[in-house]
């Protein structure tokens, strides 16, 4: 989801929820931001394929390319979109580099600049499942990295505990709390601390909201804009809503299947208000009932033969 400035024409007018999402749809972007940093995520031509030449052999994605520029000082959150099969998750896992998606089968993958051989402390990743350590309290699971990474007790302890409270949790009253004692909600707010508490540059993640309640899942967007605007960091992210990926994304790209591929990237306004909020204005409806026909056309056509 954007700052009000990052959609500010060159002329310094002010935004209008039109610019770029209210025209076609737009290819990948494959181009390095203009001010020559290195971009944040690139792919080049990436295909991936499970039990290639086999009988078993599937492909993942084909000849997937698109950037995603490392904006200084302010970050951008990117959400993918598309039906299952389409390599959604595969992209994701190729840019934390985890196996067995990675390493691609050609094409390459580039995180600032650099190309991905394997995980590496640059990347961040929250999956759907509440991936907590069940022998560890709140403040174990927050402070794991930290411990991993050799930082003192009483330094990672002070981390952790204002990290708690940054996504919403009570250090006194939830530190010492074992996962099973927590709601969906709240081990979610547990895998984003323990998250962002390494202040990786790129964030990852793989539909982290989609087994929350409705009312809990919009509280969960707008605590992710907070912090994605204290880090300013670059976030991928994964979803099947199309209230999601256009309240979330400053850009969306839209997958297909058969095979997996990038079909459009669409640059998106943003969005001013709490997530509540902005499912009600006119300008939120106009964009999801694009979307939402731009993803019937692309299902439809993947399922006629031929296309």
């Amino acid at each position: 989801m954007n700052s009000q400035d990052s959609q500010d024409s060159e002329d310094g007018a002010a935004p209008d929820h039109r610019p770029d999402a209210s025209g076609p749809m737009q290819p990948p972007s494959v181009d390095p931001p203009g001010d020559g940093r290195p971009a944040a995520v690139e792919f080049r031509g990436v295909t991936k394929i499970y039990n290639e030449g086999t009988s078993r052999e599937a492909v993942a994605i084909r000849d997937v390319s698109f950037t995603i520029p490392d904006l200084p000082d302010k970050g951008e959150i990117s959400t993918f979109l598309g039906p299952s099969g389409c390599g959604k998750s595969t992209v994701l896992r190729m840019v934390a580099g985890l196996e067995p998606q990675f390493p691609p089968t050609r094409g390459t993958v580039h995180v600032l600049g650099r190309e991905v051989v394997g995980p590496g402390a640059d990347r961040g990743m929250v999956f759907q499942d509440y991936t907590s350590f069940d022998n560890r309290t709140v403040l174990g699971n927050v402070t794991f990295g930290l411990e991993c990474r050799g930082v003192p007790k009483r330094r990672r302890e002070a981390e952790g505990r204002e990290w708690i409270q940054r996504v919403g949790l009570d250090p006194r009253r939830d530190a010492a709390k074992y996962p099973h004692e927590l709601s969906g909600g709240m081990r979610q707010r547990v895998a984003i601390a323990r998250t962002l508490v390494l202040r990786p540059r790129i964030i990852l993640m793989d539909e982290p909201f989609g087994a929350l309640d409705p009312a809990t899942r919009l509280d969960m967007q707008d605590l992710l804009v907070r912090l994605w605007r204290e880090v300013e960091a670059t976030v991928m992210f994964i979803t099947h809503s199309v209230e999601e990926a256009v309240y979330l994304g400053d850009r969306v790209f839209v997958m297909a299947t058969t095979p997996g591929r990038i079909a459009a990237e669409i640059r998106m306004p943003a969005a001013e208000a709490p997530a509540r909020e902005a499912q009600v204005e006119p300008w939120f409806h106009e964009q999801v009932n694009r979307l939402q026909a731009q993803l019937e056309g692309i299902e439809a056509a993947a399922s006629r033969p031929g296309e």
